[in-house]
């Protein structure tokens, strides 16, 4: 997965968006991802940012996720994950997705 290195511009107006939840949709061409911030105490959360990737790079993103995961838990320690289910464990389907 190494290549070029390329040069990233990021504009001075482009803001950080912080996500603590992700649904997920697919159909044949693409993956969408629409990142979440549920709020605290309520039953309800707000849309940050819609993504939507090849399944190509969705595979490729699998793998950085993978590797970057294992890298993190060398160096702080293994991350265990919720006690508690975090839906039925389906791909969540956005209304309005075709």
């Amino acid at each position: 997965m190494t290549g070029p290195e390329i040069s990233v511009n990021i504009p001075q107006t482009l803001d950080p968006v912080y996500s603590n939840m992700i649904q997920i949709a697919y159909k044949e061409d693409e993956f969408t991802f629409l990142f979440l911030h549920q709020l605290p105490q309520v039953n309800q959360a707000r849309a940050k940012a819609i993504v939507s990737i090849t399944p190509t790079h969705a595979k490729n993103l699998l793998a950085v996720l993978s590797k970057t995961m294992a890298d993190y838990e060398g160096k702080f320690g293994t991350v265990n994950a919720p006690k508690e289910p975090q839906g039925d464990g389906t791909v969540t389907t956005l209304r309005g997705y075709s």
